[in-house]
């Protein structure tokens, strides 16, 4: 069955802030209207509707695409829905940026980093498990400090560096899940840095380096963003990982050992860019924007 399609592009996200209308006003300069919706209003509606979901403002017809900017904290049960929204516009053939695999891949930490190690990409080891008594084994045995970071997190929030045999906190504290990664000491001593790239595609859109006098080297946790220089081995490992997760765009996050190697340590499926714009001066939603209508056939009039 054809479907009728709207000559619009959905953004779903949970507010309207300097990344929506930056983005909103870069797409339809591309030619397209653009339709602002929260996926906690949106739904399945199966043998209601023509293609059995429930899109505010869309009736019947089905969006160009869409662009993910923003899921919503909830229950197991309100996440499982949002994003099997996200895979039925897949599987009635919309565009989707970054789809519901890429943000499940990229949002577990624990999936992150078995893919990038899959594809051969050079990373921190990482275990994850429940049992406490275990993953202490593992601290107590380590041969530095190791991270505790949030299986699902972002933005620096809730990330403790555990030295050798210090103690794990209680499951309670952590979800009941540990997700540990080795360290990285900083090449120079006590000068912490890490890259933030941005990948469009199979292109670097932009990078920063993030300077911060502490080891968190989060933007948000008060790092400074300052434009990264040219460097192809950054490059490379970026766009890989990016295409490890299945992602259209991402915020690949590098860090360099004290050999000088460069690891990838996270990649973000919906990554904030307003301090790498900042730090950069490039325009990162018109450059997503020209990408999604590049990845478009012209949409005929319903």
């Amino acid at each position: 069955m054809s479907l009728r399609r709207a000559d619009t592009v959905v953004i779903f996200t949970e507010d309207a802030d300097w990344h929506t209308r930056r983005l909103r006003a870069a797409i339809e300069r591309e030619g397209f209207t653009v339709l602002v919706l929260s996926l906690n209003d949106c739904g399945f509606a199966i043998g209601e509707t023509a293609h059995g979901l429930v899109l505010p403002g869309l009736g019947d017809l089905l969006p160009a695409a869409a662009f993910v900017r923003l899921i919503a904290k909830g229950s197991t049960e309100q996440i499982t829905a949002r994003l099997g929204l996200l895979h039925a516009l897949r599987e009635l053939g919309v565009k989707v940026m970054n789809d519901a695999r890429a943000v499940e891949r990229c949002v577990d930490k624990s999936m992150t980093s078995f893919l990038i190690a899959q594809a051969g990409l050079p990373t921190p080891r990482s275990f994850v498990g429940e049992d406490r008594a275990q993953m202490q084994a593992l601290v107590d045995s380590a041969p530095g400090d190791m991270v505790l970071k949030p299986l699902f997190g972002a933005q620096g929030r809730g990330i403790r560096r555990i030295p050798a045999r210090a103690p794990l906190p209680e499951p309670d504290r952590v979800g009941g899940i540990y997700y540990l990664q080795d360290f990285v000491a900083p090449a120079v001593a006590e000068s912490y840095q890490d890259w933030r790239v941005f990948v469009i595609g199979d292109t670097v859109a932009a990078s920063m380096l993030r300077r911060s006098p502490g080891w968190i080297t989060n933007i948000h946790q008060g790092a400074v963003g300052v434009p990264a220089p040219h460097d192809p081995r950054a490059h490379d490992l970026a766009i890989r990982a990016t295409a490890a997760v299945g992602a259209d765009y991402a915020g690949v996050d590098l860090i360099e050992d004290e050999q000088g190697r460069l690891l990838v340590l996270e990649v973000n499926s919906m990554p904030a860019w307003k301090g790498l714009q900042r730090a950069t001066e490039i325009d990162i939603a018109t450059a997503l924007a020209r990408h999604l209508a590049t990845t478009l056939t012209p949409v005929p009039a319903a």
